[in-house]
């Protein structure tokens, strides 16, 4: 079973959120980490750009196949991690630590959309039965 910290949120994509005050941390989960492999490239939105929930906004691709990351919710892209574009298996070694991919400020209230981990739990399980 993947790894899913309680204290985070999550979306049916397998972008993980952290929360800290109006800025919200995202990466992608254990699981999707996992199920790529091997990670070689990742390609980060610009900051200062804006994207709303579902927005395509990242790439990553690994050694088996490429995926699209989605904006979990509406923000603008406040800071992005260098150290993953340089070195993406950072994001396979430690996706919920190092390997985070971009900070947004929301620019809409509420994340009614995201998962606790109980609800991310379930659906990985759906996903592999």
């Amino acid at each position: 079973m993947s790894n899913v910290p309680e204290q985070l949120q999550y979306t049916k994509t397998h972008e993980w959120v952290k929360s800290d005050k109006d800025i919200l941390t995202i990466g992608i989960t254990d699981h999707a980490q996992t199920m790529l492999g091997d990670l070689v490239y990742v390609e980060l939105p610009e900051t200062d750009s804006g994207f709303n929930h579902g927005q395509e906004c990242a790439v990553i691709e690994s050694v088996k196949a490429a995926a699209d990351i989605y904006c979990p919710v509406s923000g603008e892209i406040i800071e992005i991690n260098e150290a993953v574009i340089n070195n993406p298996q950072l994001i396979n070694r430690d996706p919920y630590g190092q390997g985070w991919l971009f900070r947004l400020r929301p620019t809409t209230v509420g994340h009614d959309q995201l998962m606790d981990a109980t609800d991310y739990v379930k659906l990985i399980a759906s996903e592999t039965h």
